[in-house]
């Protein structure tokens, strides 16, 4: 099988044994894009049952939407909308909407992460690296296609913002989070998360793609290439990426953060912002899971996932290294799809 026929039937896999009773959640919601991005690559409606399904249960069972985690899954309520029609959908990715709007700011146009949850409560109020793709490739791209101006000015914003404050000057890399009462990024060391870092180099190009020429465009495509090129010497030479990235042999090779560098690296260089070194790079790191894809019974599976991440105040170093690793997170599989679907494309070219 080639790449993209590797993809379809671990996605096909997936919708056939997973309940679309899925949580409404941040990699959930990933994992269900990346079925309708593979859907509309495609032409086809094989996931759209699943998808269904899932927007459905939420209609029955009003989910909360409080936090960026919990606005992602407006990627998939919007997508069901836009080809039902179901008004359901429409009222569920309005609940979305509203809060990408209406939430208050916490640090010029950015929210708190964890929003007005329960879990934010508990936890500093503070800006993560994870709002990139959880809180802003939705409205960017719900605004380019609903000619929303002023939603495209809150998704355009976030790139900037965030690099202000979580980007270091000088590696380039970012750091997870940004603690506003202390003022201060986190971890406060040069520990850099790989996922972190994933979302980041993946979500730029998304964002990109769909604003057009915002006046904010430059300044992201400045953004993306400084992280693209950060992160490039850290490749190992299997083509993989470890979950600290600058701790290269001392923690372990991560295969969601290194899906996500495949697919902004192959991303950024079909969109003509990366030079022919980082299409070379992201074929690598999309090889390198490719290759570590296992059949069991029949079903494929992606290993070496670590799990989910929040950033730790006390001994973050071992907070990353110690985070263990599973196979078929969601998070992880939708990475890959957004990987394989770009490989494909610049095939197509």
């Amino acid at each position: 099988m080639n790449v993209i026929e590797k993809i379809n039937k671990l996605a096909r896999d997936i919708v056939e044994t997973w309940d679309p009773k899925m949580k409404w959640m941040w990699g959930e919601a990933l994992l269900g894009y990346a079925l309708s991005l593979l859907d509309e690559h495609q032409k086809t409606d094989q996931f759209t049952p699943f998808l269904k399904a899932y927007c459905d249960y939420y209609v029955a069972n009003s989910p909360r939407v409080d936090q960026s985690d919990t606005s992602a899954p407006g990627l998939i309520t919007y997508y069901m909308w836009k080809k039902t029609k179901n008004e359901d959908y429409k009222t569920l990715t309005d609940r979305v909407i509203h809060y990408i709007m209406k939430e208050p700011r916490l640090i010029e146009d950015s929210v708190n992460h964890l929003g007005n949850s329960l879990e934010g409560k508990f936890y500093p109020k503070s800006i993560w690296v994870d709002s990139l793709m959880m809180f802003s490739v939705f409205p960017a791209r719900y605004a380019k296609e609903q000619n929303d101006q002023e939603m495209m000015k809150v998704a355009a914003r976030q790139p900037r913002i965030m690099a202000k404050y979580m980007q270091d000057p000088k590696d380039h890399l970012w750091y997870h989070s940004y603690w506003t009462t202390w003022k201060t990024h986190y971890p406060k060391r040069k520990i850099y998360w790989g996922r972190g870092n994933g979302w980041v180099i993946a979500a730029l190009p998304m964002i990109l793609e769909s604003i057009g020429d915002h006046e904010e465009k430059d300044q992201i495509i400045t953004i993306f290439q400084k992280t693209a090129q950060a992160l490039l010497p850290y490749q190992r030479s299997d083509g993989a990426f470890e979950t600290v990235i600058n701790k290269v042999g001392k923690t372990y090779r991560e295969l969601s953060f290194t899906a996500l560098v495949a697919s902004g690296f192959l991303q950024g260089f079909r969109l003509g912002l990366l030079d022919e070194s980082f299409k070379v790079a992201g074929e690598k790191a999309l090889f390198a899971v490719i290759n570590a894809l296992y059949e069991e019974n029949g079903r494929l599976f992606m290993p070496e996932i670590s799990g989910p991440t929040i950033p730790m105040p006390l001994f973050p170093y071992l907070g990353y290294k110690l985070i263990p690793k599973n196979k078929n997170w969601s998070y992880g599989l939708a990475a890959l799809i957004f990987a394989g679907i770009q490989y494909d494309l610049l095939n197509q070219q």
